[in-house]
């Protein structure tokens, strides 16, 4: 049996995964069969990714002044809302693929083809309806959610690897064809872009809890901002370098919409941060707009050292909400 490897950061090659991933240099979706039914891999991992990430939240749920059970609730809820809106998002952005297709082809979300962004507006709303039949502050289900959300999106991702979709531009250095830097598809080395995404929310997770724990966080509803964030600065940058990109128009969906999101997050902070200089309170939502033309217009590195300008201005102002003082006032 074939298997699709990955080079090794040393002078040796390693598996990708585990053996079963690659047949004849090709990624095997079906993990294994009973009864004539096939069960595939990236079915089994965005189950792997939402069974932890309820996890995660049950965990919390006390912490955060909600009842036991909580979490349960609202991942019973939001799961069905979240593979409805992930699903309805990729179609919508895909039409001339499912245009001349079977109806059914629509609802085969096992092919891959769920959107993220989709995906946490169905759940937002379906916890928006929750919250109001519960009589529940939504900020605090949020909150709840937020570190669950990137936890998913962590090991969900391998489920993009194993369909063989969300990768990136072909690398072309000798030097870079390497895990973690590219994948082998198919024999061509590609950016290996679902695993920067997997990463990124890996440390997304680790950011919001060690925030959570340290009470860094200011009002409720931070958590999923500074994770809405967060996430929304890398995907501004990777989302250009991916291959299979949702469009509208000349434009990468996913990827204006993460610019735009950061840009609307640091504004609102301004908003807050009421006692700060102008300079400061204007300065990383000026930086973010600049950062979105310059992605959208493909000058991804330019555009990633103002998203860093940005995120190191916004991080001050977030300060300045709860404490008043600051770099920004110092004469």
């Amino acid at each position: 049996m074939g298997l699709l490897t990955f080079k090794a950061l040393g002078a040796y090659n390693v598996h990708a995964l585990i053996c079963a991933f690659a047949e004849k240099g090709r990624v095997v979706q079906t993990t294994f069969s009973i009864l004539g039914f096939s069960a595939h891999w990236y079915g089994l991992l965005v189950a792997l990714g939402i069974g932890a990430g309820a996890l995660l939240a049950a965990l919390r749920e006390q912490r955060l002044g909600l009842s036991k059970d909580t979490a349960l609730d609202i991942t019973l809820v939001g799961v069905p809302c979240a593979i409805v809106g992930a699903r309805l998002y990729y179609v919508l952005f895909s039409l001339e693929e499912y245009i001349n297709q079977p109806l059914w082809r629509i609802f085969a979300v096992w092919e891959g083809g769920l959107a993220i962004y989709g995906g946490l507006i169905g759940a937002i709303l379906g916890g928006l309806i929750y919250s109001r039949v519960k009589r529940l502050p939504m900020s605090a289900l949020l909150d709840l959610a937020a570190p669950g959300f990137a936890l998913g999106q962590c090991i969900g991702r391998w489920g993009n690897f194993v369909n063989g979709e969300a990768y990136g531009v072909v690398v072309e250095r000798a030097a870079w064809q390497r895990f973690p830097l590219a994948v082998n598809i198919s024999g061509t080395w590609h950016a290996a872009t679902f695993f920067y995404e997997s990463a990124w929310c890996l440390l997304i997770v680790l950011v919001l809890l060690f925030m959570e724990r340290r009470t860094l966080f200011v009002r409720r509803g931070d958590t999923f901002l500074w994770y809405a964030l967060l996430y929304a600065l890398e995907r501004a940058v990777v989302e250009g370098l991916r291959m299979d990109s949702l469009y509208w128009g000349s434009m990468r969906v996913s990827q204006l919409l993460s610019a735009l999101l950061a840009a609307a997050i640091f504004a609102l902070w301004a908003y807050r941060a009421k006692k700060a200089r102008p300079v400061c309170r204007l300065g990383a939502v000026a930086l973010q707009l600049t950062a979105t033309v310059l992605l959208v217009r493909g000058q991804l590195l330019a555009g990633l050292a103002l998203e860093a300008f940005a995120l190191a201005l916004g991080a001050i102002l977030y300060l300045w909400i709860d404490k008043h003082m600051g770099e920004c006032n110092h004469a």
